[in-house]
């Protein structure tokens, strides 16, 4: 970091007496403190980072990053299923899979859910097609969904938001416990795709972290943000967020808005149907 930069994202009292060390207003450091001490020289990185990189729990995980970590997470993934399988239930509840032909999912992880949507909720004709950035994920994926081969497809991505689906392709867009992994850029280059990818009428169906609705759950949820503000790697680059104020009206009408907080730890579930007519700005 430059030496200007570092003074840059700070905003310097004039001090009051002479010789005395002027301080900034935001943080309460004087130049000096901040020009020498290497903690805060990074506290003035991060107040330097742009608004958009800061909401929300600072940094994302770069989409090699993420790669890397759920490479390495594997199969472990799914002893989250303590605190995601009260979300995924509502979900499915709410999504009513078993009108679906075509579903699309974003991040599939190892496919539990898709196998349970495969085995029990979608019609014997519905075909399932998804993608994610881990090849490990993938791998564990196809295994679990190989007795349903014919009907379902899952593909390594490099983990951009645009895939490979043909737009009105699907009446339903899944992604479970993956927005809140992405950037703020990506969160909405990933609904925009949704709206692209689904048929008019057709179903947006999202579950994930959020801030909480008790006390339990918003401490549960506040010390997540701060281990995601310390360190992505921590938590998985997970964070807690919203979902619905995202969804504009015009392309989205909310069908199911529900937050749950199992062991503390708050989900959010919505589905949303995509407007007719509406088009991707």
């Amino acid at each position: 970091m430059s030496e200007a930069s570092r003074f840059d994202a700070h905003e310097f009292v004039e001090p009051e007496g002479a010789g005395a060390d002027d301080r900034c207003g935001l943080c309460g450091e004087s130049r000096s403190q901040i020009r020498h001490h290497p903690t805060r020289i990074r506290a003035a990185e991060q107040l330097a980072e742009p608004a958009e990189g800061r909401r929300h729990g600072g940094r994302t995980l770069s989409h090699e990053e993420a790669r890397a970590v759920y490479d390495r997470v594997g199969s472990f993934q799914d002893r989250q299923a303590f605190y995601e399988d009260r979300a995924i239930d509502l979900l499915i509840r709410h999504s009513d899979f078993g009108s679906a032909h075509r579903v699309f999912e974003f991040g599939c992880g190892t496919g539990r859910l898709a196998s349970r949507l495969l085995a029990e909720e979608l019609p014997a004709d519905a075909r399932y097609q998804a993608v994610d950035v881990s090849p490990t994920m993938v791998g564990l994926a196809q295994a679990r969904l190989e007795p349903f081969a014919s009907r379902a497809r899952v593909v390594l991505t490099d983990g951009t938001p645009v895939v490979d689906a043909l737009a009105s392709s699907a009446d339903r867009f899944v992604s479970t416990y993956v927005l809140d992994l992405l950037s703020e850029e990506d969160v909405e280059a990933v609904l925009n795709e949704a709206h692209r990818i689904l048929a008019p009428g057709g179903r947006l169906c999202l579950a994930g972290l959020c801030p909480g609705n008790g006390g339990l759950s918003r401490a549960v949820a506040a010390g997540w943000s701060w281990l995601h503000r310390l360190s992505p790697r921590i938590v998985g680059g997970c964070r807690p967020q919203e979902i619905v104020p995202r969804l504009s009206e015009a392309r989205w009408r909310v069908l199911h808005h529900e937050v749950v907080t199992p062991f503390g730890v708050p989900s959010e579930v919505v589905v949303a149907e995509r407007a007719r007519g509406a088009q991707v700005p």
